[in-house]
């Protein structure tokens, strides 16, 4: 197949729908497919437009100035694929850049498909623009309902977007790396740079954006509450974001470590012992994946991927939402258990192994396979996709 693939985040860029989404531009290329990936240019990048890869306008998104929007006319787009005419068009992310694609596709008559992967409208509760989330819930409804599929990470997430007006909503899950994210990786030398010497402290352990829809500050009060009753108690927190400078101002026991990427991320997850992930705002949030696979007990509000993923009790502990105070009180109880927390770990990472990358791409690959040859209304179907 020739697909082109549209996203504003992609890396440099570090957040899960950027890593997502080079994982599976990497897994269709690896497969023999023609894939052009159109995204914003970074700052300090060099311009380039050719069949592998055209990188728009970039512009900074307020508020966070590392990452981007792409801009671009539709009828560069149209200019675009007149010649090299791809089978199909994959937008993963509903920006200004995804609306100019999604419209000079249905101009050439090109089946459109879709990724839903952030409740942007959920974010203005957060901001204080509570009063505009129905208004973004309506532009998105309307952006993923131009799409011959819109694909979704959860069944619940699924429900949830039918009832409100979605259609042709599919489940298309999420996978982990599991050679990756892995037990194995716990270094001793790390837990001593945190102060965690002694195999009986517990080491709490947040991986996200440090923004207001994350909800990271109830995560640091859980440890905070923790560390009242047992003083040894370690937070590592791993991100960045606009809150940072705040939240280390507020929070000084916290040891705060920036980003981390590849192997070394993976070494903060494995050297952990309770991972905390406080956000209701998820659609998915890969980093839940990553810490079963890293074999950590997982204390998350129950939604997205902590609802589809972990038995409550049995493979990790889950929260009702809204309810910070059993947030607390579950994450003090999960510290307290110390060393008991061993056969939740091993739980974790079993569930993980059922969520394997490979298996979650190559569906994914049949999908996109299956919709380019459906035709759209007065378009005659393509029938060759070398």
């Amino acid at each position: 197949m020739r697909i082109a693939y549209v996203t504003e985040t992609y890396p440099p860029e570090l957040n899960g729908v950027a890593l997502t989404t080079e994982r599976a531009v990497r897994f269709l290329r690896e497969g023999g497919h023609e894939v052009q990936l159109v995204r914003p240019r970074q700052r300090a990048e060099a311009p380039r437009d050719d069949a592998q890869e055209w990188r728009a306008l970039g512009i900074p998104i307020p508020m966070y100035p590392a990452l981007r929007f792409g801009m671009a006319r539709m009828g560069r787009f149209v200019e675009h694929w007149r010649d090299w005419r791809p089978h199909l068009v994959h937008v993963a992310t509903p920006g200004p850049l995804g609306h100019a694609a999604v419209h000079a596709a249905r101009r050439l008559g090109l089946t459109v498909t879709a990724d839903f992967r952030t409740n942007f409208h959920h974010y203005s509760r957060y901001y204080r623009m509570g009063w505009a989330e129905p208004l973004i819930a309506a532009c998105l409804r309307r952006f993923h309902n131009e799409a011959s599929c819109c694909f979704v990470p959860t069944q619940a997430l699924a429900r949830q977007l039918r009832l409100n007006g979605f259609q042709r909503v599919e489940v298309q899950g999420r996978g982990v790396d599991t050679e990756l994210f892995s037990p194995e990786r716990r270094s001793d030398a790390l837990r001593a740079r945190w102060n965690a010497t002694d195999p009986r402290q517990v080491v709490m352990l947040y991986v996200g954006r440090l923004a207001a829809e994350k909800n990271v500050l109830l995560a640091l009060r859980a440890f905070q509450a923790a560390r009242r009753l047992r003083p040894l108690t370690r937070m590592v927190v791993v991100g960045d974001g606009p809150l940072r400078a705040r939240l280390e101002r507020d929070f000084p026991a916290a040891e705060f470590v920036g980003p981390q990427h590849g192997e070394a991320l993976a070494a903060h997850y494995a050297s952990a012992d309770l991972f905390l992930f406080p956000s209701q705002s998820e659609t998915f949030g890969n980093v839940t994946l990553e810490a079963l696979a890293s074999g950590l007990a997982v204390v998350a509000i129950d939604l997205a991927a902590a609802a589809q993923h972990i038995e409550s009790g049995v493979s990790g502990l889950l929260v009702p939402p809204d309810d910070e105070e059993a947030f607390i009180r579950t994450a003090i109880r999960a510290a307290e258990m110390g060393e008991l927390l061993a056969p939740l770990r091993h739980a974790a990472r079993q569930a993980a192994l059922q969520v394997r990358w490979e298996q979650v791409l190559s569906r994914f690959e049949q999908r996109l396979a299956q919709l380019a040859l459906q035709p759209l209304p007065g378009r005659v179907p393509h029938v060759a996709m070398a």
